[in-house]
């Protein structure tokens, strides 16, 4: 807990504190009054469709291995 003299004199040193994980409380008169928190990062958007038209999957991507190719998957 700080002060508020002391927050508005070292804010810049509090804040990092915060970025780093520790909450700090700022009180005036000995009572708490504000916290200085470490904000939770943005969640990416996921964006559907990105490569739409870029990829393309053969007709046959599921077909059976040949007989050659799958013994080697296989150690035989």
């Amino acid at each position: 807990m700080v002060n508020i003299y002391d927050a508005k004199t070292h804010l810049s040193k509090l804040v990092d504190q915060a970025a780093a994980g520790v909450d700090v409380i700022v009180s005036r008169n000995n009572k708490p009054i504000a916290r200085i928190t470490q904000l939770e990062q943005a969640k990416r958007r996921i964006v559907f469709g990105v490569l739409q038209g870029q990829v393309q999957v053969a007709t046959d991507f599921d077909a059976p291995l040949p007989n050659d190719v799958l013994a080697g998957f296989e150690g035989r």
